[in-house]
């Protein structure tokens, strides 16, 4: 997808704020960009500025957002996402990264894959970091030739939208994955407790007569792994954790200083499985939307520094595949868009986090986790950026998303954050400036 894009060569951003990340602290400075690098920083009178010039007053400037949950559908499945498209939809959010699950068609278990997902996406102004595959075809049954995967560029390994079913092929992988110091991120699901089930298992699944899927089915899973990890010594991350067991058995294995992290979706700090009445299909994603008691939990987890990361689990499907009954539908949403904006109103707003707090598990830690270096704003380092105004709200439609699939709860929502755009890769985009004809 072509986006309006300018070179960040001889740009003034004037008038905004740099946020310091560590000390929460606002410098009203002007940027200068050259050659896609950060010239200089400091007060520029704009009149005598040789140059295009973007007026920022408002907006504060931090260093690019990533976003570590991503699924961008291509090898595949480019009827519901490209990477361009998925890259269209991440600048729009304000991510300058993403990192891409290897549930695709075929799954990015081969060096072949690996480069070509890189070489797709190379030209784009989204930095995308491949996951490759635990196991072969995301199978559970053999392990992936990790070293080679590493060596081609994957930033670490999952078998994410399945399970690593047999506990003797993690183990195998943990002890593999150590030799890297390689990440696993982990989808936890017990299948044998969660098939057949469509939504969180309760007096709402009950009451709509939707089979479920109970809370065990997700910390059974963590529990084991953990254990794995205590045996191995194996860096895991809990992908999209979703229940209060979960939180304590994650708590509890930080203390235990298990090279532990864990990340929480937009989605399950803003909805319930009581919004299922409805039975949009647009609410279905795995794991499930839980209950109050689940969120109440993951809130206090936020606020006391269990949960190390945000991610949305952008997760796209076509609308001939969500537009079936519930029943029938796939699990997964959309949510690059509007990720920022939620964890402002859910998290920021509501007094869990500082800003630079909530920031930093969107910018810092997930790089940090996956072993990429953090953009620096700093004279003579590449621009790596994001604007926005936090105090500035805008209205989602869903018919407007970048994104190739419209599969998102959020249509006609107003949030806080508004984008002013994004700069990167000796790129600038402004959010205002739609497509290109």
């Amino acid at each position: 997808m072509d986006m309006h894009k300018e070179k960040a060569d001889n740009v003034l951003l004037a008038g905004g704020e740099i946020l310091n990340l560590s000390s929460g602290e606002t410098s009203a400075l002007d940027i200068v960009l050259a050659n896609g690098k950060i010239d200089r920083i400091g007060k520029v009178d704009e009149k005598g500025f040789q140059g295009d010039v973007h007026d920022i007053t408002g907006h504060l400037v931090v260093p690019g957002l990533m976003d570590m949950h991503v699924h961008l559908r291509e090898p595949g499945r480019e009827d519901a996402e490209t990477i361009a498209t998925g890259c269209a939809a991440a600048m729009a959010g304000g991510f300058t990264a993403v990192a891409c699950m290897p549930n695709t068609t075929p799954a990015i278990d081969t060096q072949e894959v690996v480069r070509f997902i890189r070489k797709k996406a190379e030209n784009e102004l989204v930095d995308v970091f491949p996951i490759a595959a635990i196991t072969k075809g995301r199978q559970g049954k053999e392990i992936t030739e990790m070293a080679e995967l590493v060596r081609s560029g994957a930033v670490a390994f999952s078998d994410d939208g399945n399970p690593v079913v047999d506990a003797s092929v993690m183990r195998h992988a943990m002890e593999y994955a150590s030799m890297y110091d390689a990440l696993l991120i982990d989808h936890c699901q017990d299948l044998n407790l969660s098939h057949g089930g469509h939504m969180n298992e309760g007096i709402m699944s009950t009451r709509l007569g939707i089979p479920g899927i109970p809370n065990a089915a997700e910390s059974i899973h963590i529990s084991r792994d953990i254990e794995l990890a205590r045996l191995t010594g194996a860096r895991i991350h809990i992908a999209h954790l979703s229940v209060k067991e979960g939180v304590e058995l994650v708590r509890r294995a930080k203390e235990d200083g298990l090279y532990i992290s864990c990340e929480v979706t937009p989605h399950h700090l803003l909805f319930t499985d009581a919004d299922l009445r409805s039975f949009d299909t647009n609410l279905k994603m795995n794991p499930p939307l839980r209950t109050k008691e689940d969120i109440a939990v993951l809130e206090q987890a936020i606020k006391e520094g269990v949960i190390d990361v945000f991610a949305s689990d952008h997760a796209p499907h076509s609308i001939e595949e969500k537009d079936v009954e519930f029943n029938a539908a796939p699990f997964g949403i959309i949510g690059l868009e509007t990720m920022l904006g939620i964890i402002l109103q859910q998290v920021v707003n509501r007094g869990l986090l500082s800003l630079e707090a909530a920031l930093t598990k969107m910018i810092v830690t997930p790089r940090e986790l996956l072993r990429i270096p953090v953009p620096q704003i700093k004279s003579g380092e590449p621009a790596n950026l994001t604007i926005f105004n936090p105090g500035k709200s805008f209205v989602y439609h869903v018919n407007q998303s970048k994104s190739k699939s419209k599969n998102a709860p959020y249509d006609g929502m107003e949030l806080p954050g508004a984008v002013y755009g994004v700069v990167n890769q000796g790129w600038i985009w402004r959010a205002d400036e739609g497509e290109l004809d």
